[in-house]
């Protein structure tokens, strides 16, 4: 999967693709913590999972535990590759996955499992 930017700073990366949680709250979660400082976006994510904030009246309970997980593989890659933790900024995307479908006894009935691929990329800045 090719990333959707290619920032000219020192950055690490982290991807999944195919995740089974709806695109729509991915996107709105990613638009929350684009652009947002790493200590930062993580308070939120660790406050959405606990239910003490709210995006919109919505927690976004599944696709929060996507995020945090994916979170931290891209914080253990930054540490590989020795970016300063105070510096780091987050760029997160999702965009609609592959589409599979449920298999039913007759062709017209049953229902499309669709999914998310999702990156970030922490850019010291």
């Amino acid at each position: 999967m090719s990333y959707t930017i290619n920032p000219k700073e020192r950055h690490a990366k982290a991807s999944a693709e195919n995740l089974r949680v709806s695109t729509k709250d991915s996107i709105v979660l990613s638009r929350a913590i684009r652009g947002k400082k790493l200590t930062t976006a993580k308070r939120l994510l660790n406050d959405l999972s606990e239910k003490k904030r709210d995006l919109d009246g919505k927690y976004h309970s599944k696709a929060v535990g996507e995020f945090i997980e994916l979170l931290n593989s891209c914080e253990k890659n930054a540490d590989n590759t020795g970016l300063e933790r105070s510096r780091l900024f987050l760029h997160c995307s999702a965009t609609h996955g592959s589409k599979s479908r449920r298999r039913r006894r007759k062709s017209k009935f049953g229902s499309q499992m669709k999914t998310t691929n999702l990156e970030m990329i922490l850019i010291e800045r």
